[in-house]
């Protein structure tokens, strides 16, 4: 049953529904934001553990020319290994039906007689390799969907120099291929690189691997050391080409993944405070001007025998309630986002199930967090109304104090309309309320900014990798390291212009007691069409002794430049050497080192030599060249560089696109929030003085112009700090989301900074017509009678 409290508290909240409506909202804006990444952070992680359990993701990896297959035994009796998997691993050029340019693609043997131990995979549709089968392959579904293949169809491979029609029987999924990325490329190209799984009998045969593997996998046992198992794997593999086992960490696709999941975690504590810390000063705002209006009411409630808890405990519940409406908006709305972010994210990459479910845990804390937050910012003015005496409550507020402002001061008064003095003197009388104001108003300026920060910093990123560092049109792989007069010839084919060799390597960089498994480039010193610049556009020169690193794989192995580093390559007659590093880039993607080839041969003792090159072609002969490229032996891989754009741009506009819309929804919600409520606080508060101009000849135009120019006068102060705050903002989010995988440069364009302002000018625009009808509907004798 409804107490006399209870029936004044509900109306309270009718008469103040629409200030009620927009903190609430405010609210649930921070909730939503704080479900939303924690549900979708979590179901991302639960379906990446369920599938990499399940399917038995192995834990250590490692490639090796060749091996027999009895050292898997040895590696089986490493202490801490449970299982060991090996197999054939090799890169293949592949022609797919209706595809003009070359795709490339993965192979891997899979044993028919026994299910694999790991890295198994899921069978979406079709059948699994029947034994000994030569014409038969699995393909990863990313693939086969984006190129509308069907089980059935047929795709042409590459196999050791010989073309090999291949039917694929079975569409599958792997743990290993989650995000299917091409090693080298900044996004997927799911069109244009596959993974394909073939019997092991039969791509032995065509190998000539008999007897033999390239590729082995190892399960570890729970609590393991993993550095002793890397170390003792090493030792075993060295003497059969072995290129460095490396851990799950290192591996492609789980690194990738990681970093996604990095990345929301931080995103998950930015959006959320800022909303809750601007409902928190709505509450404080609104609810001190509210009991200002009870004074009498508060005074009347003691006198008739309430106790401060009793008034106290009444108006939290006014706090309470709202926090409660918020939160329930914001956990609905919050489920809904985290679904379409988890599915959008999902897309990228590739698992048999979705594991998504809303969690009562998240609920509850962000709820909490929500309450939290507005009873901190409602207990100051709560407490202020407990404490007040009976007697005092009865008497009004003493009326402010007024003095000149600044202007008038200045001696400028005379020169100034009566209407803009009248705006300075109300916000000069409370500047800390006016503070606030302007710090919250620019806080939905900075979500905007931020929002479109990312995709600014992207298209800094395609620009500055696909337009100045890759000036090529081609990149092509070949099967082994071959002469650089190989390489050449390719410059006599019909069609291209030019060509540049290029080696990659694997190589352990070691400073100390720190040391990072990477891929170093090595490139003529003269090279053109692959260019090494930073993220301002400066050239580096490939030094014809010494490295030029990452500035972020120099930060991982605290090394400047001028330092020196120990390179352990883990080819050919893996030398071991010690080398200047020449400069630091500070690159965008990845971790990088580069040396001149010539310098790489010298180390290696071999000849001159390349494993790639990229060209530059007449895109009149373009699709010639696509066709006498697919007949090459020697090549095992083509990268078409317009393809990697394309697909880069694809992925990332579905992404952000969805994103954008959401950031301007919630700085929507934050600028009208701030606005509307601000304005109707000053109509409450000054409704007496506005009517009694009215009474004394000043028309509705002069006394909305007296009330909407405060609006005014905040926002264009607040326009300049948001767009301050919002670039700093997007300083703090680039600083923190720098890893390894990806970074985002600090680039904020002019077009986000004026649609960041154009957004909150016409969200403020909107509350204050909004509140301009109220003062039209303005009671002028119900106002006079009133004594506050």
């Amino acid at each position: 049953m409804l107490t006399a409290l209870d029936r004044k508290l509900l109306r309270d909240l009718g008469q103040m529904a629409g200030q009620v409506v927009m903190i609430a909202l405010v609210i649930g804006a921070g909730v939503a934001a704080l479900v939303n990444n924690q549900t979708m952070l979590r179901s991302l992680e639960a379906t990446r553990e369920a599938f990499y359990d399940r399917y038995r993701f192995a834990d250590v990896f490692a490639n090796v020319k060749r091996a027999p297959d009895s050292l898997a035994d040895r590696i089986a009796d490493i202490p801490g290994v449970a299982l060991v998997e090996t197999r054939i691993v090799e890169g293949v050029n592949l022609s797919v039906p209706g595809l003009d340019e070359p795709a490339v693609g993965q192979i891997i043997s899979m044993r028919t007689s026994t299910p694999p131990l790991l890295n198994q995979v899921y069978l979406r549709r079709g059948r699994m390799l029947a034994p000994r089968r030569d014409d038969e392959v699995l393909a990863s579904e990313k693939f086969v969907n984006e190129n509308n293949l069907r089980v059935g169809d047929e795709i042409v491979a590459i196999l050791n120099g010989t073309r090999k029609p291949l039917r694929i029987v079975g569409v599958v999924l792997s743990p290993e291929y989650v995000f299917q990325i091409k090693p080298g490329d900044l996004v997927p190209d799911p069109k244009h690189y596959g993974v394909l799984w073939m019997d092991h009998d039969v791509l032995a045969m065509a190998y000539d691997m008999e007897g033999a593997f390239n590729d082995v996998s190892a399960e570890l046992l729970r609590g393991a050391d993993l550095q002793d198992v890397l170390f003792r794997m090493d030792k075993l593999i060295r003497p059969y080409g072995g290129r460095g086992a490396y851990g799950r960490k290192d591996q492609v696709s789980h690194m990738l993944l990681e970093s996604d999941i990095q990345g929301l975690k931080t995103m998950g504590l930015v959006a959320p405070s800022i909303f809750l810390a601007v409902a928190a000063f709505l509450v404080n705002v609104v609810l001190t001007r509210m009991l200002s209006l009870q004074r009498e009411q508060i005074a009347a409630l003691k006198a008739f025998g309430y106790s401060n808890v009793e008034v106290g405990w009444h108006y939290l519940k006014f706090v309470l309630l709202i926090a409660i409406v918020g939160a329930a908006i914001g956990t609905i709305g919050g489920v809904w986002l985290s679904r379409g972010f988890t599915e959008m994210i999902a897309r990228v990459y590739q698992y048999p199930e979705l594991l998504f479910a809303g969690r009562w845990g998240v609920v509850g804390a962000a709820g909490g967090v929500a309450i939290g937050a507005s009873v901190l910012g409602a207990i100051s003015a709560v407490w202020q109304a407990v404490r007040l005496p009976p007697a005092e409550a009865m008497r009004p507020e003493p009326p402010a104090s007024f003095r000149p402002t600044l202007i008038e001061r200045l001696g400028l008064g005379r020169f100034t309309p009566n209407v803009v003095k009248m705006i300075l003197r109300q916000l000069e009388r409370q500047p800390v309320k006016t503070a606030f104001s302007v710090l919250a108003i620019a806080t939905a300026i900075g979500i905007v900014v931020v929002g479109n920060f990312i995709r600014d910093s992207i298209d800094f990123v395609l620009d500055l990798q696909f337009r100045r560092v890759q000036q090529y049109d081609l990149q092509i792989a070949l099967a082994e390291p071959l002469s650089r007069d190989m390489v050449y010839e390719l410059q006599h084919l019909p069609g291209v212009w030019r060509v540049e060799p290029t080696r990659g390597v694997s190589a352990n960089l070691v400073n100390g007691r720190r040391h990072r498994r990477i891929g170093m480039l090595a490139m003529e010193s003269g090279a053109t069409l692959t260019r090494t610049l930073d993220r301002r556009g400066a050239a580096y020169a490939i030094p014809p002794g010494g490295l030029v690193l990452s500035r972020s794989l120099g930060r991982s192995l605290d090394l400047g430049a001028g330092d020196t580093v120990r390179v352990e390559i883990l080819e050919g007659k893996r030398p071991i050497v010690d080398l200047p590093v020449v400069a630091l880039l500070d690159d965008v993607a990845g971790l990088n080192a580069f040396l001149s080839l010539d310098q790489l041969s010298k180390l290696m003792r071999e000849g001159p030599r390349a494993n790639g090159a990229v060209l530059t072609i007449d895109p009149a002969t373009r699709d010639e060249v696509y066709r006498q490229l697919k007949e090459v032996p020697m090549v095992a891989g083509v990268t078409v560089k317009n393809n990697a754009l394309v697909s880069f741009q694809e992925t990332i506009a579905k992404n952000l696109g969805f994103m954008r819309v959401i950031n301007l929804s919630f700085a929507i919600i934050i600028a009208v929030g701030v606005v509307y409520n601000g304005a109707r606080i000053a109509l409450s508060e000054r409704s007496r003085e506005l009517a009694t101009l009215r009474v004394i000849g000043f028309t509705r135009g002069e006394i909305s112009a007296i009330l909407l120019g405060e609006l005014g006068v905040v926002t264009l102060m607040a326009t300049p700090l948001g767009l301050l705050m919002g670039y700093y903002m997007a300083w703090a989010l680039a600083y923190f989301m720098d890893q390894e995988v990806f970074r985002f440069p600090l680039v904020v364009s002019r077009a986000t900074f004026g649609l960041a302002a154009s957004v909150v000018l016409a969200a403020s625009l909107a509350s204050g017509l909004i509140v301009r009808r109220r003062l039209d509907e303005l009671d002028l004798i119900a106002v006079l009678k009133s004594r506050s």
